[in-house]
C-alpha cells in the first residue's frame, strides 16, 4: 500500500464533482486524490506550493554552501570594495 502524505484524501470521482469545494474544505492542507485507493496526485494551494519550492531552493543552496566550505582552502581572498 502506498503512503498518503496528506491530512485529507478524496476519491477521483468525488474530486471531479467539485474540485474547488475540496480545496476550500482542506484550507491550507494538501489533499491526496485517490484512484483505486492509491494516490494519483496531490492538490495544494499556491501558498503551500510556493513554500515547498522555496524549501527545495534553500536545500539546494545549503548543499552548495557545504560544498564550497569544503573547498575553502582553494578560495581566493578579494576586497569587496575593489569589485
Amino acid at each position: 500500500m502506498d503512503a498518503i502524505y496528506a491530512d485529507y484524501s478524496i476519491s477521483m470521482s468525488e474530486f471531479k464533482k467539485n474540485p474547488a469545494q475540496v480545496l476550500r474544505t482542506a484550507g491550507e492542507k494538501p489533499v491526496a486524490v485517490l484512484n483505486h485507493n492509491r494516490p494519483a496526485f496531490y492538490m495544494v494551494t499556491p501558498k503551500l506550493f510556493e513554500a515547498l519550492i522555496e524549501e527545495l531552493a534553500d536545500r539546494d543552496l545549503a548543499q552548495l554552501v557545504r560544498q564550497r566550505l569544503a573547498c575553502k582552502d582553494a578560495a581566493v581572498e578579494v576586497d569587496i570594495d575593489s569589485l
